[in-house]
């Protein structure tokens, strides 16, 4: 017998041996439940090819086109990825809105003797539970955090210390990690970054594994991170959240990011790239200044001017209207034993706040 669910809490999804998305390849890019392994009945090409008959030729024929490919991929499934699977294997299984796909799947998967499950209403149960958490609405106010932010100008070493936060007991959240980028003009990493609805589920499935009831310690960001957008809930939190500052010298910051950065400063061509898309305001001429000084090489000199003249301002215009500042604290530089220093020092002052 074919069990279903709607139970999509963290210990209610850590139950099943795997959790089997059987839509398209497309739909589980775009987004998936957290540790969900992609096993389609229909590829994207199969997909299109059985609506276009459906629509313009057959129903029947479309059903039955598409019940041969779905037979056809499940065989491969079961003789591919699933092949090592013993008989007291648990799947919970989903597709779009837990209808036919996954009710295949989990007939076959049930024929076979696995006790599997059924995620009921499908992905869309989950994102249901992922808007309300993070977007809220009606009686529902969504997740309630008590984020304190770590700020500081471009350079000051924010991630580096956020991770230290983490690895001396500290709650954190790292937002520039869940969106594969680092928050800035230059913060593009080397993967693509997700989908704002993949960005949602990774934010949401990390903070399953917070106590809400004590800080949560994240960077000061903007409202977006790269192409990805904050849910309200979170953001509204963050605008008037209480921040502890990190300080350091300018020639300290300009070292610390041509380390980290240095690799699209050794791409003059993705970093040209980069500069046209600076804020319109700047001039013609100082934007020109800064690419002549890039195609030059001189990163040091790019960077100090991009900084006094671009990342600080805007720094400081963001910083009118924040919540109250705990603490400051002021490195001589950026090494590994200021940083070690500053996040010890960061720990105790939010440790008085739980």
């Amino acid at each position: 017998m074919i069990r279903k669910t709607d139970a999509l809490a963290a210990e209610a999804r850590q139950a099943y041996d795997a959790i089997i998305d059987v839509r398209s390849p497309s739909e589980f890019a775009e987004d998936h439940l957290p540790g969900a392994i992609n096993l389609p009945v229909l590829d994207d090409a199969q997909r299109a090819e059985v609506g276009t008959l459906f629509v313009q030729r057959s129903k029947f024929l479309a059903r039955r086109l598409g019940a041969s490919y779905v037979a056809r991929n499940i065989a491969d499934h079961l003789d591919g990825s699933l092949a090592d699977r013993g008989g007291g294997f648990q799947p919970l299984v989903y597709c779009w809105r837990g209808g036919q796909r996954s009710t295949a799947m989990a007939t076959v998967m049930d024929q076979v003797g696995w006790p599997v499950t059924q995620l009921d209403g499908g992905y869309q149960t989950w994102r249901r539970r992922v808007v309300s958490a993070l977007y809220g609405g009606g009686d529902d106010a969504g997740i309630s955090l008590k984020p304190v932010l770590l700020d500081g100008l471009t350079g000051s070493g924010k991630t580096d210390v956020l991770g230290r936060l983490a690895s001396l007991g500290v709650q954190t959240l790292d937002l520039e990690r869940l969106a594969d980028h680092r928050g800035s003009l230059f913060g593009a990493t080397p993967r693509p970054q997700p989908s704002q609805k993949a960005f949602e589920s990774r934010l949401y499935a990390a903070t399953e594994a917070l106590d809400l009831s004590r800080p949560v310690v994240l960077e000061a960001e903007s409202s977006r991170i790269g192409q990805i957008t904050l849910p309200p809930v979170l953001w509204a939190a963050m605008k008037t959240a209480p921040r502890v500052q990190l300080l350091a010298p300018l020639a300290s910051r300009v070292a610390f990011v041509i380390d980290h950065y240095g690799t699209i400063g050794a791409d003059v061509e993705a970093l040209d790239d980069a500069m046209k898309r600076l804020p319109r305001h700047h001039s013609r001429a100082l934007v020109e200044r800064w690419r002549s000084l890039a195609r030059a090489g001189r990163l040091a000199d790019l960077v100090e001017g991009l900084m006094t003249e671009h990342y600080d301002p805007a720094y400081r215009r963001s910083r009118t209207d924040t919540g109250p500042c705990l603490d400051e604290v002021e490195m001589a530089g950026l090494s590994t034993l200021d940083l070690d220093a500053a996040a010890a020092r960061l720990a105790t002052v939010i440790a008085g706040r739980q």
